[in-house]
């Protein structure tokens, strides 16, 4: 009997596409799951690209070291539960960005642009730049309140939000409806970048793993060697740029509502630079593959197995 073939994600013939509305819930699942094991490696990570940025100017001393002591840190000065800060605001980010990443990815595989040459990357980096807009405002207060802590062991500005709606309260009561979308010009092109890569290695690598026949071909084994094939490029080609995303979200503004220490995507990336090195793109590296890697991983297991799942429902109901 002939084994049941596990499709990568943008080869599919178009009769066995996911529907995209079902992707949409499916992606948005998937990566919800992912980042309830994931975030406190974000909080960590968060306060490593902000730690430095403002020590040219004698502010903060280096506080965070490393992966164990930057999460004794955190758990010391904010107790275990501080490990989990901005939980809501990360799902309510992963949910919206990745629904519409999804949704959008998989309109593209049902129209067939995902079977034409680099099509993959083209769709990848387009339905990440839609899900990044829409899924902006829940990243700023993500980040801001993952970089709150006591004063003992703060970096970066301190908003002193109370939760994640007081926080969206108070962007749009001080700064309005752009303020919600302030550090979007650093964040498009980071998803952009990640989608791509993430969405384009992972078929590749599901496919080549596929023909060395090292798994079954329906085994979840091959989406998880895909994934994790898929991690090691991702994190390589986000990292700078989350560098730069979450210093533009968290820095303060002014009453403009014009950021205090970076007008834009470029000057951030000068400015880190020229004050720190370029090797300052990298901080926490380790901790952005710890993060992202497993993410990566587990997000695209989710999806591809969620998917497996609604396709053999659909079979079994024909």
């Amino acid at each position: 009997m002939a084994r049941a073939v596990a499709l990568t994600p943008g080869t599919e013939a178009v009769g066995t596409c996911v529907p995209p509305a079902v992707d949409l819930v499916l992606g948005a699942s998937a990566c919800c799951l992912a980042c309830v094991f994931t975030n406190p490696l974000e909080v960590v990570k968060t306060r490593l690209q902000l730690q430095g940025e403002l020590q040219a100017r004698g502010t903060y001393p280096r506080l965070y070291r490393g992966l164990v002591g930057s999460v004794v840190a955190v758990a010391r000065a904010d107790g275990l539960r501080g490990l989990q800060k901005g939980l809501a605001a990360g799902l309510l980010y992963q949910g919206l960005m990745n629904g519409v990443r999804f949704y959008c990815y998989s309109l593209a595989c049902q129209a067939g642009l995902a079977q034409q040459p680099g099509g993959t990357v083209v769709a990848g980096a387009v339905a990440g730049a839609l899900g990044a807009f829409v899924g902006s405002p829940a990243y700023l207060v993500k980040t801001q309140l993952q970089a709150q802590s006591v004063a003992t062991v703060a970096v970066g500005h301190q908003h002193q939000h109370q939760s994640v709606l007081g926080a969206l309260d108070t962007i749009w009561r001080q700064q309005g409806l752009a303020g919600l979308w302030r550090g979007v010009g650093g964040a498009v092109p980071r998803v952009m970048v990640g989608s791509a890569a993430q969405l384009a290695t992972f078929a590749s690598a599901k496919t080549w793993v596929q023909e060395r026949q090292w798994f079954l071909e329906d085994s979840w084994l091959v989406a998880l060697a895909g994934g994790m094939i898929s991690s090691v490029t991702v994190v390589v080609v986000m990292t700078p740029l989350d560098v730069v995303s979450t210093r533009l979200y968290n820095q303060p503004v002014d009453g403009a509502g014009r950021g205090e220490l970076y007008k834009g995507l470029a000057d951030c990336l000068l400015k880190t630079c020229r004050q720190e090195g370029p090797l300052a793109l990298y901080k926490g590296l380790g901790l952005a593959y710890l993060r992202l890697g497993p993410h990566t991983i587990l997000s695209m297991l989710f999806w591809d197995e969620l998917r497996n799942l609604v396709r053999r429902t659909q079979h079994q109901s024909t």
